[in-house]
């Protein structure tokens, strides 16, 4: 093999990983910052930037991650974000935060980040957590106060306090939005309706079941 030919072997691997790189997270920043501009009605694939002589410090805080969030559902859980919505400074920088409270026996349901990979951090408590890779193998393990746990973007996963007490953990994401998807509020509460003729086939019930499962995920008339 010549020099030539052998450098373009090495080299593949190298180019794989940087072009895998480019779409692993948000896209990089082109300037200092991209104040995010919610109010300009204009759709781009995160927001567009504010002018940056109306920037001010306010666009980089929030406090709403130091308490611990009201949980008022029946899964015993509540997660309160700290993304772009809440901190416009963070378009497009790629980053986002979310504080996560559980009651005792809490579960965070089985859900997904479509564009983020998770990584938790436990401020209190102990919890048994996992995620569930595309072959279908389960990875979990138990986690306490200090210690760290990675989900991996994209893959169905949980939390669940085991204890008598109350317990919380800090998340960061690799995107500015991560999005969340429950999997059962997805396919049992979703506008317009799964059919219940897919989702009977699905789980091999039967309509009863269905209507039982929908009656008690449907969001609380306030």
């Amino acid at each position: 093999m010549s020099f030539m030919a052998a450098a373009k072997v090495f080299a593949c691997p190298f180019v794989f990983v940087a072009l895998f790189s480019m779409v692993a997270s948000d896209p990089d920043l082109l300037q200092d910052l991209c104040v995010a501009n919610k109010a300009a009605g204009i759709k781009v694939n995160g927001f567009p930037c504010k002018d940056e002589a109306n920037v001010t410090e306010a666009d980089f805080f929030f406090s709403g991650l130091a308490n611990p969030g009201v949980i008022n559902n029946s899964v015993g859980s509540v997660a309160t974000g700290a993304n772009v919505e809440k901190i416009p400074g963070l378009n497009t920088l790629g980053v986002a935060l979310a504080r996560i409270d559980y009651a005792p026996g809490g579960l965070n349901p089985p859900h997904t980040h479509p564009r983020a990979t998770e990584i938790i951090f436990v401020l209190d408590g102990e919890l048994d957590v996992g995620f569930i890779t595309t072959s279908n193998k389960l990875i979990s393990k138990s986690v306490k106060k200090g210690d760290v746990f990675v989900f991996p973007r994209g893959l169905v996963h949980f939390q669940k306090n085991n204890g008598d007490k109350s317990a919380s953990v800090m998340a960061g994401f690799n995107s500015q939005l991560p999005g969340t998807q429950s999997i059962a509020a997805t396919l049992f509460t979703s506008t317009p309706a799964v059919p219940d003729n897919v989702l009977t086939k699905t789980f091999q019930i039967g309509t009863k079941e269905v209507d039982k499962i929908k009656n008690k995920l449907a969001p609380k008339k306030t």
